[in-house]
């Protein structure tokens, strides 16, 4: 099953390991799901992994980023401009996940269309964990 994982998860990951951000993660690397990105996510994931709010080590930051660019399918997304975004920065992970035909796994829901191909990390881990 493809997934996009909003740069949220990936944060939550690391910020507290063993929960379900951390075992959706784990399931990746066990090549459970496979990741879809673009450029775009992966260029947002290293910028705010690495804000100076977050404590993480570069090492952690490569132990998340390495396996998903290694394992993940890397495409270039269709632009879907016709679709309403609070906040712009988040269409990019929307658009992967329809390319892709993947779920998209976010923290907020609220951040994107109501789409039920759009789930939460906890709906998700219960549902497919």
């Amino acid at each position: 099953m493809n997934i996009v994982l909003d740069t949220n998860i990936l944060v939550s990951a690391l910020w507290s390991p063993g929960k379900s951000a951390s075992e959706i993660l784990s399931a990746v690397f066990a090549r459970k799901f496979t990741v879809c990105y673009d450029n775009r996510i992966l260029i947002e994931y290293d910028r705010v992994l690495h804000y100076k709010k977050f404590p993480f080590s570069e090492q952690e930051i490569y132990s998340i980023l390495e396996p998903i660019v290694k394992m993940g399918i890397s495409v270039i997304a269709d632009p879907l401009p016709d679709i309403p975004f609070t906040d712009e920065s988040d269409r990019k992970f929307y658009e992967v996940s329809k390319f892709c035909n993947a779920l998209l796994i976010t923290g907020n829901q609220k951040h994107y269309p109501i789409d039920p191909d759009v789930i939460t990390m906890v709906d998700f881990y219960k549902k497919y964990l």
